[in-house]
C-alpha cells in the first residue's frame, strides 16, 4: 500500500511539472511570428486599403497561394528522396549530394516567388502605403538581428 502512495505521489509531481513547463514554454518561449503573417496583418488591417486595391491584392495572394502549395509540395517530395538516399547510402555520398542540392533549389524557388508575391502587392500600394510596407518588411527580415 504504502507503494502506491510513493506512485501516485509520484504521478502528480510528474504531471504537475509537465503543465508547468508547458505553461513556461507556451510563455516564455514563443516562436517568431512568420514574415507572412506580420504583413498580411499589416496589409489587411493597418494599411486601409480601399476596395480596388483589396480585389488585387486578393488575385495576387491566391495566385501565390497556389504555387507556394506546389513548392511546399516539391520540398516534401526532396525529403523523401533525402531520406532514401541517406538509407541507401549510410553517409554523404553522391545521391545524399543530389538530393541536397535539389532541395536547395526548391527552398531557393520558393524564395524567389515569395519576394515576387511581396513585391507584387506592394505594387498595389499608394507611396504611404507602401512606405509602411517596407518598413514592416525590414523590420521583420531583421528581427533576430536586433
Amino acid at each position: 500500500m504504502r507503494d502506491y502512495k510513493r506512485l501516485t505521489l509520484f504521478a502528480v509531481i510528474a504531471f504537475a511539472a509537465a503543465i508547468a513547463g508547458v505553461v513556461v514554454g507556451r510563455t516564455f518561449v514563443v516562436p517568431d511570428r512568420p514574415v507572412e503573417n506580420e504583413l498580411h496583418d499589416l496589409l489587411h488591417s493597418q494599411l486601409d486599403l480601399d476596395p480596388q486595391q483589396r480585389a488585387r491584392i486578393e488575385v495576387i495572394e491566391r495566385d501565390f497561394a497556389t504555387r507556394r502549395h506546389a513548392l511546399e509540395r516539391e520540398l516534401r517530395d526532396d525529403n523523401v528522396r533525402l531520406a532514401a538516399a541517406i538509407q541507401a547510402e549510410r553517409g554523404y555520398g553522391p545521391r545524399v549530394a543530389a538530393a541536397v542540392d535539389r532541395s536547395h533549389a526548391a527552398m531557393g524557388q520558393l524564395q524567389k516567388e515569395t519576394l515576387e508575391h511581396i513585391f507584387a502587392m506592394r505594387g498595389v500600394l499608394r507611396a504611404d502605403q507602401a512606405t509602411r510596407f517596407d518598413e514592416a518588411v525590414v523590420k521583420a527580415l531583421t528581427a533576430g538581428d536586433r
